[in-house]
């Protein structure tokens, strides 16, 4: 089985010029010749505006069709537009990923009166008024849809909480009340903040069976639409996980289980993470968040940081079969809320660590492949990712040996081939040039072997027991095969 790569295809800064699609669907036989076979594509529901990123969703049914928030395209295109590329995709061996935002609902077309309790920012659980009454964006008619696709109409006993209330003018975080209104239970979101259900605009509320229809109802609308064959999942930490469990667990058992979602669960910590995939019964694949912030903690330490502890608590390590692991993405990279971006020093490094490993679905980022411009601009990394997608798929296979002990700078592993493909030597210094012995197979005695990154220029001869010394450049990676 060829090893599959996912890329995310966009990034913050974007240009609002709504040709995204086209520009996809134009690339798309080039990114199936580099060995891409999935594509998370940015969220394509009508926003709060034409610039929305697309997390400030407002009507899921509206896919860049009606005149809605000042605009009929999103900042990517039009439905005609997404479509097409969903196609092209498809017709290259693709398999197209929406990113689905459910949490909650932005810019409402009207307010409505009702009586919340302004809760702590920093514990949700802990109450700072006595219930009062406000005046919330929290009516949603879509008047420039006409009802098209689906009739229903949001009311502010669909959500939990929101953020702002008109009558004033004042922000907070306004836990609605009423029959069976509150947070979700403790449980079933993340610890962080007392409850972290609350994340912002209009929280929907999974406890309302018309939530739950209108979600269910908008998936088979979506799905059948568009043809899409899998998820990204926004911000799952801070939705009901039982709700969750259940949704794609329906969604699988109606569209098969080729049908791939993975959430976005943002949190650096392995229980936590743990917990989580048992709650959802491992249904779906969660981002590997621990590995990311390892990758820039390294970059950031320089020789300092201990490369024997890289792999420490992170989902490839502890749930490959459940990690999509990734270098940089759109909340990592520079200006954003999440900013963490690795270090351009060492993203070669960390790229060969997600792309030549056989553990987890290596995601590769826009931002990283094709460049970012703009104040927060990035240099373009295609050569090396080139190179290394080429390996991933002509060379990381067979069975894998860690070296990864002996030296806190300097660390590597192998992959042994198989009848069809040849063995692959990888080496990974943060410091010093550097070299260490590795096992490739006796078969392979004589062979000279080559860094296929060409950052070493030397040659390495597997000598008669099947063994190598392989070399690396200070603060580099090389990768070796013949």
């Amino acid at each position: 089985m060829i090893n599959e790569t996912l890329m995310q295809y966009f990034e913050w800064y974007l240009p609002n010029d709504g040709k995204h699609w086209k520009h996809l669907a134009e690339d798309a036989p080039h990114l199936a010749q580099k060995g891409i076979r999935k594509v998370w594509m940015p969220p394509a529901f009508k926003g709060t505006s034409s610039g929305d990123v697309g997390y400030g969703v407002y009507d899921l049914f509206d896919l860049g069709e009606f005149n809605q928030k000042g605009t009929i395209r999103t900042k990517y295109g039009s439905k005609d537009d997404y479509l097409a590329a969903i196609q092209a995709l498809k017709d290259n061996g693709i398999s197209p990923i929406a990113d689905v935002v459910l949490n909650h609902k932005a810019s409402a077309d009207h307010t409505e009166r009702f009586e919340v309790i302004e809760v702590d920012a920093n514990d949700r659980k802990s109450q700072v008024s006595e219930p009062f009454e406000i005046e919330g964006w929290t009516n949603f008619t879509f008047e420039g849809r006409h009802k098209a696709y689906n009739d229903f109409e949001w009311h502010w006993y669909h959500f939990t909480g929101t953020d702002f209330d008109n009558r004033t003018g004042k922000t907070g975080i306004y836990e609605i009340q009423g029959d069976n209104k509150g947070w979700a239970d403790d449980d079933l979101v993340d610890d962080e903040n007392g409850n972290y259900d609350y994340l912002m605009y209009a929280d929907l509320d999974f406890k309302h069976p018309e939530v739950v229809q209108n979600i269910y109802d908008w998936a088979d609308w979506f799905i059948e639409t568009t043809g899409i064959e899998g998820f990204r999942l926004d911000a799952v930490k801070h939705i009901d996980s039982f709700f969750m469990k259940n949704f794609i667990r329906d969604i699988k058992e109606k569209y098969g289980d080729d049908f791939y979602v993975f959430g976005e669960f943002w949190k650096n910590d392995e229980e936590a993470v743990d917990n989580y995939l048992d709650s959802i019964d491992h249904r779906f694949d969660l981002i590997d968040v621990t590995l990311h912030h390892n990758f820039f903690e390294a970059s950031q330490s320089g020789e300092a940081y201990d490369l024997r502890h890289i792999f420490d608590g992170s989902l490839a390590s502890n749930h490959p079969m459940s990690a999509v692991t990734f270098v940089d993405n759109h909340d990592t990279q520079r200006g954003q809320a999440l900013e963490s971006t690795v270090e351009e020093w060492f993203k070669p490094a960390a790229y060969a660590m997600i792309l030549l490993r056989q553990e987890g679905l290596p995601c590769v980022f826009f931002g990283d492949y094709y460049g970012i411009k703009g104040e927060f601009a990035q240099e373009s990394f295609q050569v090396i990712i080139n190179r290394l997608l080429e390996l991933r798929q002509t060379r990381s296979y067979g069975e894998q040996t860690d070296y990864l002990e002996d030296d806190a700078n300097c660390i590597g592993w192998t992959r042994l081939g198989d009848e069809e493909y040849a063995p692959l030597a990888v080496l990974i210094s943060n410091n010093e040039a550097s070299h260490k012995s590795m096992f490739i197979g006796k078969k392979w005695a004589g062979i000279k072997f080559t860094d296929y990154l060409g950052n070493c220029p030397d040659e390495v001869i597997i000598n008669d027991d099947g063994w190598g010394d392989f070399l690396v450049s200070a603060k580099s990676v090389s990768a070796w095969t013949c």
